[in-house]
């Protein structure tokens, strides 16, 4: 566990002995108000409603932090500036990040933003997908992105499809569109959350057929990241940090209506009635499933599993990455897998 001596910790901040006798003290606060420089994994949308709650309701603030969210220029544009110093956090994906410290890239999860894949396969009632069966004989349009092209494989195999029956066909980032123009029969690459939301309320009646639900391991679809040497030196700026956004979290589960304000302000050219649906259908994947974990933990188990099989499709050179998460910094928490960067 990173050393955190008492003394240092009071020299630098306001701490909060919890009531229960040996619950472990949690930093609410940073010595002075700092700039956080937050890169998004993409537009302000749904996802990171949470995030643009704890600034509009204050709770960033009151953790003494300043928090400049920022839009990459493409989703890979995240962890290589964060890795390059330009920015403080970084949202971004599970798998990327398997990716990059597969390559000896050092940045690590402090906290799962959203805690199951929202990665889906699509299609719309023309194309006659109704399951992962159904998909024999089909065209399916995806992203782009190779470990996509592994889930479908994945799906493949497990639904007793013939691989050489299905025609992939890479539509970029152009996947509802290619959906509506028939190009493709179904997508993967979408998320249930948002396309999926949205062609429900244009009444397009889309099968929605998460990839988890057919053979790809759990994941937690984006994650909080910084820098390895940022997890061993700030650790009360980080605690501070995550206390703030499982405060808007909270307040955005509790009042969706209100908490999804601050986003719409974000960004104007979001519908306010798809984006608050949106919301409403993302809050539970926010939150573990395990209601005695706090907001933001990370299973060590399905992040094993999920890096076992991105080893086993030739995705990862190595099978075990113990080190690529910490739920050191979380509310409440402090013990984190052996080897990790939170640890001595």
């Amino acid at each position: 566990m990173i050393r955190r001596t008492l003394a240092a910790l009071l020299s630098l901040t306001a701490v909060l002995v919890l009531a229960a006798c040996g619950e472990k003290q949690d930093v609410t606060t940073v010595p002075a108000t700092q700039p956080v420089k937050l890169m998004l994994d993409y537009l302000p949308n749904a996802d990171h409603a949470g995030i643009y709650e704890a600034i509009g309701n204050g709770a960033f603030a009151r953790a003494g932090l300043k928090v400049e969210p920022l839009t990459p220029s493409d989703p890979a544009a995240p962890l290589k500036l964060l890795e390059a110093g330009k920015v403080d956090i970084a949202i971004s994906y599970e798998p990327e990040l398997l990716l990059a410290r597969d390559k000896g890239v050092k940045l690590v999860a402090i906290a799962a933003l959203v805690q199951r894949p929202l990665t889906s396969i699509i299609a719309l009632p023309h194309a006659k997908v109704r399951t992962a069966s159904d998909l024999a004989g089909k065209t399916i349009g995806t992203a782009g992105i190779p470990y996509q092209s592994d889930y479908l494989k994945t799906i493949l195999a497990k639904a007793g499809v013939d691989p050489s029956s299905v025609k992939e066909v890479n539509v970029g980032f152009n996947l509802v569109p290619a959906m509506l123009s028939k190009k493709v029969d179904a997508t993967l690459g979408a998320f249930w959350n948002v396309e999926g939301v949205q062609l429900q309320r244009a009444k397009r009646n889309p099968v929605i057929i998460p990839v988890d639900q057919v053979g790809v391991p759990t994941y937690d679809e984006l994650v909080v990241v910084v820098r390895e040497e940022t997890a061993r030196k700030r650790g009360p700026y980080l605690r501070a940090f995550l206390r703030a956004m499982a405060e808007g979290h909270e307040a955005l589960r509790k009042d969706p209506a209100r908490g999804v304000k601050p986003l719409l302000a974000a960004n104007p050219d979001l519908d306010a009635a798809d984006t608050l649906a949106q919301v409403q259908k993302t809050l539970a994947a926010f939150f573990p499933v395990d209601k005695t974990r706090p907001w933001g933990y990370q299973d060590e188990g399905e992040w094993s599993n999920y890096g076992a099989w991105m080893y086993q499709n030739k995705l990862l050179s190595k099978p075990g990455l113990p080190t690529s998460l910490t739920n050191e910094y979380l509310p409440g928490q402090g013990i984190v897998p052996a080897n990790s960067p939170g640890s001595a």
